[in-house]
Formats: C-alpha cells, sequence, structure tokens
C-alpha cells in the first residue's frame, strides 16, 4: 500500500522510533486487522473514511503522542490494559517484575496452602495487580495509588479481565492507605524513580504524556525507595518479600538505602538489556 510508504516518511521526519512499524500497528488498528494481514491485502484500496481516519491517527504519532495512547491499549504480559494520559505506560521490563511476583505467590500458596496476599504500590493502570491476580488465582491484592483517575481506569481494567474481585484497590501515597493491621507475602512496586531535573530530557512521549507524578522520583530519583525502605517491613508477613523496579544505574543506590533500613537484600535482577532493573529484599 502506498499510504504505508508515505506515512512512514512522514513518522521518519517527525523523529519517530520504527516508523514503518509504528504505521503499520496504526493501519492494523485502524482497519481492525491483525497486522500480518496487512500484507495478504497488499493491493486494497482504501475508502476515503478509512484513509482519512488513519491520516489523523498518523497525525497524532507524529506529534509524538504515545502509540498506546493512539491505540488506548498496550499489552502487558499478555492481557490488554487500557491506559490513557492519567497513567504510566506499562514498559516491558516491568513484565518480569510482575513474572517475579506471581511466581513468588504461587510458591507461597503451595508451600502453606493459604491465600497469599499481595500488596502493588503505585498501581498506575493496575496493570501489575492485574497481572498478580490473573496469573495467581489464589491471590488477594490490594492496590494503592495518589491518583482518584488512575485508580478508576485501573478498576476498569481489572473488571475486563475478570479479577476485581479479587483486588482492592485504595486511594493514597504511602503504604499507609493499606488496611490497619493488614501484613503482606509481597509488596511490589514500579515507583516514580526519574530525577526531578531530568524529566524534561526524556522523549516526547514520555516527557509530554506520561503523568509527572509516575515519573517525578525527587532531586536524585529516590525519594520512593527511602520511603519503602522506612515503611514496609512492619507491612511483610513472615518469609514475606518485596519486589521493586529501579531505573538505570541506581541499583547500587538503592541496595544501600534498604541495607540501612536492616533489609536483607537477596539480587539486583537485571533486565532484557542486562540491566540492573529489580531489587528483591526480605526482613
Amino acid at each position: 500500500m502506498e499510504v504505508i510508504q508515505r506515512s512512514t516518511e512522514f513518522l521518519a521526519k517527525k523523529g519517530v522510533e520504527s516508523p514503518r512499524l509504528q504505521t503499520e500497528l496504526l493501519l492494523a488498528h485502524w482497519l481492525r486487522l491483525p497486522r500480518m494481514q496487512l500484507y495478504l491485502n497488499f493491493e486494497r484500496s482504501l475508502t476515503a473514511e478509512e484513509l482519512g481516519g488513519f491520516r489523523e491517527l498518523i497525525q497524532r504519532r507524529g506529534k509524538r503522542e504515545p502509540l498506546q495512547h493512539v491505540v488506548g491499549s498496550t499489552s502487558f504480559c499478555g492481557l490488554e490494559i487500557a491506559v490513557n494520559r492519567h497513567v504510566l505506560i506499562p514498559r516491558p521490563e516491568t513484565e518480569l517484575l510482575a513474572e517475579r511476583g506471581w511466581s513468588f505467590l504461587k510458591d507461597r500458596s503451595a508451600t502453606n496452602g493459604k491465600t497469599p496476599a499481595a500488596l502493588d504500590f503505585g498501581t498506575g493502570s493496575g496493570c501489575l495487580a492485574i497481572a498478580l491476580a490473573h496469573e495467581c488465582p489464589a491471590a488477594q491484592v490490594c492496590a494503592v495509588d495518589i491518583s482518584a483517575e488512575a485508580l478508576a481506569l485501573a478498576r476498569q481494567n481489572a473488571a475486563r479481565h475478570g479479577v476485581s474481585e479479587r483486588i482492592r484497590f485504595l486511594h493514597g501515597d504511602s503504604l499507609g492507605a493499606a488496611p490497619e493491621g493488614a501484613r503482606f507475602d509481597l509488596i511490589i512496586s514500579n515507583p516514580p524513580y526519574v530525577p526531578s531535573g531530568e524529566i524534561d530530557r526524556l522523549e516526547p512521549e514520555v516527557r509530554d504524556h506520561d503523568p509527572r507524578l509516575a515519573l517525578n522520583g525527587g532531586a536524585d530519583g529516590l525519594d520512593y525507595f527511602r520511603r519503602l525502605a522506612a515503611e514496609a517491613l512492619p507491612k511483610l508477613e513472615a518469609g514475606g518479600k518485596l519486589m521493586l523496579e529501579f531505573g538505570d544505574g541506581q541499583g547500587e543506590a538503592v541496595r544501600e538505602i534498604f541495607r540501612a533500613q536492616k533489609w536483607v537484600v537477596e539480587a539486583l535482577v537485571e533486565d532484557y538489556n542486562q540491566r540492573q532493573r529489580i531489587l528483591i529484599a526480605h526482613g
């Protein structure tokens, strides 16, 4: 299709990464076709209505609006998760955090026969909480976020995947939002970790469209790690674990923050690019 070539060139001029792939994904979304079906219909001409709607999507992407916002959702651990300007777009690296989390919960359930409890701090779209509940049907999850708009979207995502009854969404900016006296087998979080001064240097898709609340980790990016290190230990069950995502180059600083609060740091787990990305610790 000529429209693919022209749109690819347009996105390339606008500085969009992988412009051909982005074009094909948007066209497949607009035509409600699997992307590979585009090649089986390569000689097809678009109607005037189809072309007009597709051009609008391409123009939005050319203004560096994230693909996920243009189409309204993203895939996370095989689950379709709705996203908008009120929530952080889940990154592939966070899937590794989810997998570690649900594997641990499954082991806890198999070992002691009890219902494992998890707390997702800063739930955003609800992707982590939903993945835990979906992959570990025995689990009960509390999901905390400071944004009422984010929680509203997270509830919609939970309902979409049939896990609403096992996730309790709570409004707050600390672990104190959890029910009084509650203790958890797993505390998991992808907290804000971008240093304040670096936000304006991020790619436009992130800088202009992800919520600042979900990005801003304070002057050095480590504010929420200090808070979690200080607050989380009394919330953990015996044998429970804390699992957190952190930013590039923050691993050793995060490790020392938790060691200073008497945590035992089990591991700093690497992501797909062999960069330290996840802290696992216990009391």
